[in-house]
């Protein structure tokens, strides 16, 4: 393993969570530019884990970096993706207006009130580095639920080495470590206690140049 790879490692072993999947009322995937997010979610309805498989994302992903370019929001792409896949039309809902996380958790709340449900527990779906973030991010935007967080599972050395760029994703797991730090600091998510070891594996990216990513 390079020390770069081993320096990545550290995050992403921090950013996983470990939660236990089990039965709840609603998968939840927010948006992304890894179309495996989506694929592992719906994979997960079908397994039965829930009734209702709504997609969050209203980006619509132009990444040059990533080699990623879809004409739709990510919301769009991913319900395209498990109608494609025999997901009844009736089990999917779509929030297509969020921008970020926070935004994410906070339109899917506004519009399953609007839809009258009274969901209580989750599955949220996202990438293996962000799975942190995103359990600290629903705890502060909507607390008294229930949040299992989980992602597609893979191995770091696998996601590195796999169809996304190497390098764009490195950038991407630095920079959205630097947001448990960052986004705990200003309220938009619980702060994380985050072990020296792990914070000094960020800091030697960043100095590698791995910063193209960075909340400035």
């Amino acid at each position: 393993m390079s020390c770069v790879d081993s320096l990545v490692q550290a995050i992403w072993d921090f950013m996983l969570v470990g939660h236990k999947l089990r039965n709840v009322d609603c998968i939840v995937v927010l948006g992304s530019h890894d179309i495996s997010v989506a694929d592992y979610a719906i994979d997960l309805y079908q397994q039965g884990y829930a009734p209702y498989l709504l997609f969050s994302g209203g980006v619509v992903q132009q990444n040059a970096a990533l080699g990623v370019f879809w004409d739709t929001t990510e919301a769009a792409y991913f319900s395209h993706r498990a109608l494609a896949t025999s997901v009844p039309a009736d089990a999917i809902l779509v929030e297509n207006r969020s921008r970020n996380t926070g935004e994410n958790i906070r339109f899917t709340r506004r519009l399953l009130e609007s839809r009258g449900f009274d969901f209580q527990s989750f599955i949220m779906v996202q990438k293996p580095y962000m799975e942190r973030r995103v359990l600290a991010t629903a705890r502060q935007q909507w607390p008294d639920m229930q949040f299992v967080v989980t992602s597609p599972p893979i191995t770091c050395a696998e996601y590195l080495s796999g169809t996304l760029p190497r390098d764009a994703i490195i950038q991407h797991i630095v920079g959205d470590f630097q947001r448990i730090k960052v986004y705990g600091e200003n309220g938009f998510q619980l702060p994380q206690a985050i072990p020296a070891q792990v914070w000094e594996a960020f800091e030697q990216l960043v100095a590698l140049g791995y910063d193209e990513q960075l909340v400035k």
